[in-house]
């Protein structure tokens, strides 16, 4: 194959060159510190290290300028391509070369500081792209697990791939709350939602600088991520025990006039360190129909565009609740004897205690488990129904008996009084009639006895011989 002539290389090489740039980042270093700086923790151990590279069979040495000299190397230290320091002083601090012959290869400043004072390099950033909504600006954010030191920047570039031009720079807000940088990208003037986009980034502060990895984006394959909702609240349901109201607000970022969100819901009991978690939710407010009798419960939400499409959001703040609890029932007076735990089937199960099932309390760690059931809320006027029907039964078996006892009283009375006492003799109404034998005369009454009869006789006394 022929060799391409060497007009057409040095293009080649040119157009090669051109990329390269293109693509590269802006350079990251430490803020406020000069390259051959190097700052150590104090009471910790460093290595030093002379160059990548270092001739073969070649003897390094090191050496260290003492303090005050007026100039040349004072001090040697140890030979080698590295230079092990333990346990730094501030003393440690000064001006390290290593060297070849008399050919120096690398001259270092070490600075040692206590910890409050002294810088960690920054974590290298790891950026993901979103939007807030459909017709919002695109934001770029990564995580931070340690609060940055004081001084530490954060800048992002963005610019067309493969064109030679100055990207737009801005620098990065970092939120403490959420431990993370974010950066709203400017997109360049004229740029094609189909065109790739270069995304680059540097923190940097006094101990170093980290860039993260290029990111290739385009406007329109950028993913939607809402923000966490807002106003979230827990209010208890009267008379339900075990139920709990949840509502919330869409953020302020997303406008449900044209573009709706769906959400999910986890929530949990303070004692339980697992969510529980409901999806496929349309509305601002869900009933929770499982909570806790008498437990508060923690509640958070989170929201995703209506299609699926993009990311979930963050989840949103905490917030809590307690199911109603009727004041008249004392059996909050027994919680700490009685407790639920979720069961295989997505219920709920009671676990008692086994002093209530007369077992040894060591022979029995788990107690027993119920089956899940409702008990509903006993109501004050069953109690009244009841307590009024005992109180008639009784009112009514007291006159039975004190009837009785008079009864009995009466009768004896009657039976102690003496003969004769209180008896009446028969007295004849009147005289008994005749019979025909002895021809009586019979005459109507008399004027002086209206209504009376006479009866008169002729011979009485013959009559009765």
């Amino acid at each position: 194959m022929a060799r391409p002539p060497p007009p057409l290389l040095l293009g080649l090489l040119l157009l090669r060159l051109l990329l390269q740039l293109a693509a590269a980042g802006r350079p990251c270093g430490p803020t406020g510190l000069s390259r051959d700086t190097v700052l150590g923790r104090l009471g910790a151990n460093i290595t030093l290290t002379c160059q990548d590279k270092v001739p073969a069979n070649a003897t390094v040495l090191w050496q260290v300028e003492e303090q005050g000299s007026a100039g040349g190397w004072a001090r040697r230290l140890a030979e080698g391509s590295m230079l092990l320091l333990r346990r730094l002083r501030y003393e440690d601090s000064g001006r390290y070369s290593c060297s070849v012959g008399s050919h120096l290869l690398r001259s270092l400043r070490l600075l040692v500081a206590a910890p409050p004072c002294l810088a960690e390099p920054p974590e290298t950033p790891q950026v993901s792209c979103y939007r807030r909504s459909h017709d919002k600006d695109i934001l770029c954010e990564w995580p931070q697990q340690e609060r940055p030191s004081p001084g530490t920047r954060a800048m992002l570039w963005v610019k067309r791939r493969f064109v030679a031009e100055n990207g737009t720079e801005q620098r990065c807000r970092y939120f403490s709350k959420a431990r993370k940088f974010s950066c709203r990208v400017k997109v360049p003037p004229g740029t094609d939602d189909t065109k790739h986009l270069v995304v680059s980034t540097c923190v940097s502060n006094s101990a170093g600088g980290s860039a993260g990895k290029d990111k290739i984006i385009t406007l329109s394959g950028v993913p939607v991520k809402p923000d966490p909702p807002i106003n979230v609240t827990v209010e208890a349901l009267e008379k339900a025990p075990q139920r709990l109201r949840v509502n919330w607000s869409y953020p302020s970022s997303w406008d449900p006039r044209f573009y709706w969100l769906r959400f999910q819901v986890r929530y949990r009991p303070e004692p339980a360190p697992a969510f529980m978690e409901v999806d496929q939710v349309t509305t601002t407010w869900l009933d929770i129909h499982d909570a806790w009798h008498g437990t508060r419960h923690v509640v958070q939400v989170r929201a995703k565009d209506e299609f699926g499409h993009g990311a979930w959001s963050e989840w949103s703040q905490e917030a809590v609740g307690t199911p109603w609890t009727d004041p008249r029932d004392l059996t909050s007076e027994m919680e700490p004897f009685s407790s639920q735990l979720p069961m295989e089937d997505g219920t709920y199960g009671v676990t008692l205690p086994p002093e209530l099932f007369g077992e040894d309390h060591a022979n029995s760690a788990g107690g027993s488990v119920m089956e899940p059931s409702t008990h509903p809320v006993a109501s004050p006027y069953a109690f009244l129904v009841t307590g009024g029907s005992l109180l008639l039964g009784i009112a009514l078996f007291v006159g039975i008996v004190v009837r009785y006892r008079q009864m009995w009283w009466t009768n004896e009375q009657e039976r102690t009084k003496p003969e004769g006492e209180g008896q009446h003799m028969l007295v004849p109404l009147g005289l008994p009639l005749p019979t025909l034998n002895d021809t009586p005369l019979l005459s109507h009454s008399s004027p002086s006895a209206p209504g009376m009869l006479h009866i008169t006789h002729s011979d009485y006394s013959s009559s009765g011989q």
